[in-house]
């Protein structure tokens, strides 16, 4: 059986924790929950993506909090997305009758107003008849504050000290200590519905008839339909690149702009091990990387809502790592405290949950190139950039010309110390470059001695420093002989021929060292110690990049069968964590940006490459 489909076991033999694949996302733009094959929400914070877990039993599945929703009697379920939205559908099959739960939170326009906010469970019965159970048990603040459940007229209020939310139901519910429980029967025809409102300030309990919520429904698949329907993207993988980009749209925080690297908080990159991080932030690459992927496809809007992003919620600073930040919240606040949450268990044992992030100091100079470049890209394809934002990107590119060569702790943010990594020194490059790019292009003022002195003399260091002779390939960082996957980005930034020699034989040392079945690792941390215990699964960027490449270099059969094995890695609604491990599951925050991004990249340019 797979993921998509499986028999659900009785409540007393079934597993704690459910594999992170097998979980679909939905969303409102302002926040978004994880939902399960066997019905259950176990990750939902509310009301942004950054807000404290009301579900959490993803990461602990007694403490945590659910909202199980799911046929009473033993079933095969199936999970899919309604077509072309982010509605997401679980069937249950069972002896008796065939039901779904359809599961989506409510978007009727683009507003950047944040109050609005709603989880709708619609319960249908398509076929016989068929016994549902549904317990709502909210743990708010992480499981950390206490709440109180009380029954009001129609609605049932679980009040905590910094958060209410009300449950209205066509259905009877009952309170059962700290939890609501309801037990209920539907023929064929029937449907029931759940909503589960915010409620707080000027926003009131209020009703969720059944009509009412079908026709939230049906204004729901009209926006995200209207919105896929911009896209430019007519090539061979149609359906898995808009699937990409509408979860790309599900991690946009509308009303700043902000983009966050994925919706979760320390799902681990090795089960068992420490490597547990909170991705619910903006990280200046990721987000640039999906405005460029955006972009590609099309979705200008975006861009100039992240553009408004930088130029309204981020502050520039002076400090020792520079003017940006490598990350932000989604409001654009620069401190991030990362802090522990000994009091939950981690998923299936992996320990320690965390919430913020501690690399928000680092110095990593690759995110100055993601930047511009996107920025570029935005001046090219959306809008031309506007005057204040040129002086802003020169005084950045002006400072990377003065700092090109500082030790960071570039794209993958180790914790063993800083280093001359190639990566970052690329990124540089690409910096200055595309700044001259656009300073040309538009007849903009610019320092261009000073920028093409600096990127002149940044291409001799790699090419002299970053080449390594005895490995006969671009390596990792100077002084070392390590290879890297981040180099795969050298032909994809337009700093080298993908047909050099050189590279191609960078190719051929990753394809033996660090590619296994399509499948790429960023590093090998024994040869390249990161400063954490343990090993990890496979990135799956690198993967997509490693696609690009080989197209690139007109290696484009080997190219299209890397692609179509890193599709079957895709769970059944199509969606990608950030690392794969040894047996295929998916491993890391989920979904992740990065991924689905490289995901859009790697087709478009492989579909051009194969004509």
């Amino acid at each position: 059986m797979t993921a998509a489909e499986s028999l659900r076991p009785c409540k007393g033999d079934a597993p704690r924790y459910l594999p992170i694949a097998e979980h679909g996302l939905i969303g409102d733009l302002r926040t978004a929950a994880l939902v399960g094959t066997n019905g259950t929400i176990d990750w939902y914070c509310c009301a942004r993506f950054d807000a404290p877990s009301v579900f959490a039993s993803i990461l602990d599945a007694d403490r945590g909090g659910s909202f199980e929703l799911a046929a009473d009697v033993p079933a095969r379920t199936k999970q899919f997305y309604f077509p072309d939205t982010n509605i997401l559908i679980t069937r249950f099959f069972a002896d008796d009758g065939v039901g779904e739960v359809q599961d989506f939170m409510p978007i009727v326009d683009d507003s950047r107003e944040a109050d609005r906010h709603r989880l709708i469970r619609r319960v249908l019965c398509v076929r016989g008849s068929l016994p549902f159970t549904a317990r709502i048990a909210p743990r708010f603040d992480y499981g950390r504050q206490s709440h109180t459940v009380s029954v009001q007229q129609d609605h049932t209020v679980f009040d905590s000290p910094d958060l209410s939310l009300a449950l209205t139901s066509s259905v009877t519910v009952e309170t059962d200590g700290q939890d609501a429980v309801s037990t209920f029967k539907l023929v064929e025809g029937e449907a029931a519905v759940f909503a589960l409102d915010r409620i707080g300030g000027t926003v009131r309990p209020r009703t969720c008839p059944l009509a009412e919520a079908e026709e939230l429904f049906d204004a729901t698949v009209r926006y995200w339909r209207r919105w896929i329907s911009q896209s430019r993207y007519r090539g061979r993988w149609r359906e898995m690149v808009h699937r990409s980009a509408l979860t790309l749209k599900l991690l946009t925080y509308a009303p700043t702009g902000a983009i966050v690297a994925a919706p979760t908080t320390s799902l681990p990159e090795r089960i068992g091990g420490e490597r547990n991080w909170d991705y619910r932030h903006v990280w200046i690459r990721d987000a640039a990387f999906c405005i460029y992927a955006l972009l590609r496809l099309g979705f200008t809007q975006e861009a100039e809502a992240f553009v408004r992003f930088l130029s309204e919620d981020i502050r520039l600073g002076d400090g020792p790592s520079g003017p940006l930040q490598i990350m932000y919240g989604i409001d654009g606040r620069s401190e991030l405290p990362e802090q522990e949450l000994p009091h939950l268990e981690g998923h299936l044992g992996s320990s320690p949950v965390r919430i913020g992030n501690a690399a928000v100091t680092q110095l990593q100079l690759d995110i100055y190139g993601a930047l511009v470049d996107s920025l570029y890209l935005y001046d090219k394809w959306g809008q031309p950039l506007a005057s204040e934002h040129w002086d802003t990107l020169c005084d950045l590119v002006g400072w990377v010309c003065d700092n090109w060569d500082r030790p960071d702790m570039s794209i993958w943010e180790t914790r063993a110390g800083p280093q001359r990594f190639l990566y970052s020194q690329l990124m540089c490059w690409v910096a200055i470059e595309r700044a001259m790019r656009i300073a040309t292009r538009r007849g903009l003022p610019s320092d261009m001695p000073r920028w093409a002195h600096a990127r002149d003399t940044i291409y001799r260091r790699i090419m002299e420093r970053g080449w390594s002779p005895e490995r006969r390939a671009f390596v990792q960082r100077e002084g070392e002989d390590v290879l890297d996957a981040s180099v795969l980005m050298m032909p994809l930034a337009k700093f080298i021929s993908p047909t050099d020699p050189k590279w191609l034989s960078t190719l051929d040392a990753l394809g033996e060292e660090l590619v296994s079945d399509s499948l790429v690792y960023r590093y090998d941390p024994r040869v390249s110690p990161d400063g954490l215990r343990g090993e990890e699964g496979t990135f799956s960027i690198c993967s997509f990049w490693y696609v690009e490449a080989l197209a690139r270099a007109g290696r484009v059969d080997d190219a299209r069968l890397a692609f179509e094995k890193m599709l079957t890695y895709a769970n059944h609604v199509g969606l990608y964590a950030e690392e794969i491990g040894r047996t295929g599951e998916q491993l890391g925050n989920f979904p992740q940006a990065f991924t689905h991004l490289a995901l859009i990249s790697a087709a478009f340019n492989l579909d051009r490459a194969l004509g």
